[in-house]
């Protein structure tokens, strides 16, 4: 699994393209302001292992992130760029889900963008030191 994670002051999307045709129809936006931002992509080496040992590894990457820059808003972004390897769908959206979940019980505010499609994005995000962080999870 591959992560960035970046703090922006502002975060906004709006639906530009449906790439997963058995996906629920969306063409609503959202904005968000002072909040996490984390571009995931779950890899297929990643299914040789369950989803929830996946998504409390996520997690506990995420928390730390939020602690490093005093936030407890996320939002999460399924992003297959950042890997070549891709796992499954239905794998991908089980961790994302199953993370979601662990966050809330955390007292953390959350959200997904849609998922399945191609999204046009707006970010503001400062230039500090812990604005952006990558892992290799």
């Amino acid at each position: 699994m591959k992560v960035l994670v970046i703090y922006t002051t502002r975060f906004s999307y709006n639906p530009a393209e449906k790439n997963v045709p058995e996906v629920a129809d969306i063409t609503e936006g959202a904005s968000f302001s002072n909040c996490l931002v984390a571009f995931i992509q779950v890899e297929q080496e990643d299914e040789e292992k369950d989803v929830l040992s996946r998504e409390k590894k996520l997690v506990n990457h995420l928390k730390w992130t939020m602690r490093k820059n005093n936030c407890k808003k996320m939002v999460l972004h399924s992003f297959a760029h950042l890997s070549e390897s891709k796992a499954s769908l239905e794998f991908t959206k089980a961790v994302f889900d199953q993370a979601e979940k662990r966050l809330q019980n955390a007292g953390v505010e959350t959200a997904q963008t849609p998922f399945g499609y191609f999204l046009d994005l707006d970010i503001q995000a400062p230039g500090f030191s812990l604005a952006r962080i990558w892992a290799g999870l």
